[in-house]
């Protein structure tokens, strides 16, 4: 295993460790203190998963990769923050929506084109969604999947909203069967988002590659 690998597997495990433990602290208003748990080793292996795995696939300009890891950083923060308080801090989300922006002219794997497309069209599918089922999706939500579709591009995004809503549906049958939540019980949606994020990510063979198109710095 490449030492790239190993290294990005380890800072992200660190970060989302480390993220979990924040959002259980912090802000004071509210943070449950809760000791550290089953979730706090998950969320450690998955963020150190998802840096390793991005950095193995990527065929990407060692930049590229970097900024990809860069936006990684805020995700898994919002991530953990989603899981343990039921919200998205705008303190977080709206450095990473400025970021992706500024990616998009940069990105040599998805074109401005389609991370525009991306963008609009989660957005658009997300807002429908929310007016639809009502309390299935929150705002922050909302703004969390126009950085992501700018990342993935179209049609690449809907492969990402495919993943969240299966696997929040998965998640939402088991809590009710083992009842640990009821019909009215609030599922946070972002980190299901992110997992079909990184998810299409890793496994489209459109992305993370330079194929699309090469900005000369």
């Amino acid at each position: 295993m490449q030492p790239a690998v190993i290294a990005a597997g380890v800072v992200f495990a660190a970060l989302g460790f480390g993220s979990e433990r924040l959002a259980s602290r912090w802000p004071p208003d509210e943070a449950t203190g809760r000791a550290v748990g089953a979730r706090s080793l998950l969320l450690a292996a998955g963020a150190g998963a998802s840096g390793a795995a991005i950095v193995a696939r990527s065929t990407l300009p060692v930049a590229a990769t970097v900024a990809y890891l860069a936006l990684l950083v805020p995700i898994v923060i919002l991530a953990a923050t989603d899981l343990e308080q039921r919200r998205l801090p705008h303190l977080v989300l709206d450095p990473l929506i400025v970021a992706a922006v500024a990616f998009v002219p940069f990105n040599p794997a998805v074109q401005p084109l389609s991370a525009l497309g991306g963008a609009v069209s989660a957005i658009a599918f997300l807002g429908l969604a929310g007016l639809l089922v009502r309390g299935g999706v929150a705002l922050g939500d909302i703004y969390l999947v126009a950085p992501i579709g700018l990342m993935l591009g179209w049609p690449q995004i809907f492969t990402a909203l495919f993943v969240a809503a299966l696997l929040s549906a998965i998640v939402g049958l088991l809590l009710l069967a083992s009842r640990r939540a009821g019909l009215r019980s609030y599922i946070p949606f972002g980190p299901f988002l992110i997992v079909g994020l990184v998810f299409t990510l890793v496994r489209d063979p459109d992305l993370l590659t330079a194929a699309a198109h090469i900005v000369s710095a």
